[in-house]
Order: C-alpha cells, then sequence, then structure tokens
C-alpha cells in the first residue's frame, strides 16, 4: 500500500512527525470552526509537540493495519494541508470494517474537496485493504457532511443516541454505512 495517493485536484499523504507544524497550522486557522464538530482535545492540542505524538501514533496504527490517516493537500498549494480523511478502528476477520473521520479546512468548503478525497480513500480501502463495511457517525445538525456521505452511497442505518461527547455536549449520531458488495 501506497503512503501517497493523487486525485484531479489533491494529493492524500500519510505524514510522519516532521509535518506536525503543517498539521498544527491547519488546526490553528480552524479551531473556531471545528470546536462546533470535534471532542474537545488535551491542554496540549495546540502544540507541534503533541502532533508530533499524534503523527507518530497514526504511523504506528498504519503499520499495525489498525488505522489509516490520509492529509489533504491541493496540487496548486503541496505544502499546506487543508483536512483529513481517517479510517480508524480497522477490524479484520468476519468483520473487516472501519470507521470513517473527516475534516475539512473552513476556507475550502463547498468545492468538493473532501468528497474527492473520502471517494479516493473509498478506493483505497475497498480495493486495497479488502474491507465489506464503512460507518461514518454524523451528528444530524451537520448537514453537510451527510450530504457528503449520501453522495457516495452511505445509507442511513440508524441513529445512535448520546454516542460521542463533542464540544462537552453528549450527542446523537446518525450511523451511515457503506458496504463493499465485491467482498
Amino acid at each position: 500500500m501506497n503512503q501517497i495517493y493523487e486525485t484531479d485536484r489533491l494529493i492524500l499523504k500519510i505524514l510522519d512527525k516532521s509535518h506536525a507544524q503543517i498539521v498544527l497550522d491547519y488546526f490553528l486557522r480552524n479551531k473556531t470552526f471545528l470546536e462546533e464538530w470535534e471532542a474537545r482535545g488535551p491542554k496540549d492540542f495546540y502544540t507541534v509537540q503533541y502532533h508530533e505524538k499524534r503523527l507518530d501514533d497514526d504511523l504506528i496504527n498504519f503499520n499495525n493495519g489498525i488505522g489509516l490517516r490520509f492529509w489533504i493537500f491541493k496540487k496548486t498549494e503541496p505544502d499546506k494541508t487543508i483536512g483529513t480523511i481517517s479510517f480508524n478502528n480497522i477490524v479484520r476477520g468476519a468483520f473487516l470494517s472501519c470507521h470513517l473521520g473527516y475534516k475539512l479546512d473552513e476556507a475550502e468548503l463547498n468545492k468538493g474537496y473532501i468528497t474527492e478525497a473520502i471517494k479516493k480513500g473509498i478506493d483505497i480501502v475497498f480495493n486495497e485493504l479488502g474491507l465489506h463495511r464503512i460507518e461514518a457517525n454524523i451528528m444530524p445538525k451537520n448537514k453537510r457532511s451527510l450530504r457528503v456521505v449520501e453522495k457516495l452511497g452511505f445509507y442511513n442505518e440508524g441513529l445512535a443516541y448520546k454516542y460521542l461527547k463533542i464540544n462537552g455536549k453528549w450527542e446523537d449520531h446518525i450511523h451511515m454505512v457503506l458496504l463493499n458488495e465485491n467482498v
């Protein structure tokens, strides 16, 4: 499996800790925007050291086959990340499943970038990793995010009540699923 992939407009990369400043810059640019949608981070979240550790952990998860996180770059700006897609909790055996997570720079919304990146990620997860199921859990009020996965063929499998603690409050999430019918 590669660590760099391309789409028409994007480069998807698995990063190491040498890219921690680029990742921190992304989170600093989007601090206010992401608060509504994210779990609260630890006190040291907005430090290079935190993101060095997190990128190390992502690489360990990748190497152990239990996680896959790509950082998204526009081909026109290859040194500035505009978001990330992740496939976490990869389970093999009879389940062959994972959870999808994604976030995009507020300045890049409504340009189709996240849909383009996830579409490539789905291809990798289904065709290179051979998984059967991708699950995405999305707050009902996050209409943009729901539209993204619906465009990609995910279907609603139900509502998980008080599923995740987001910005200090337990939030319901719609359980969206995409199946690989070729497995």
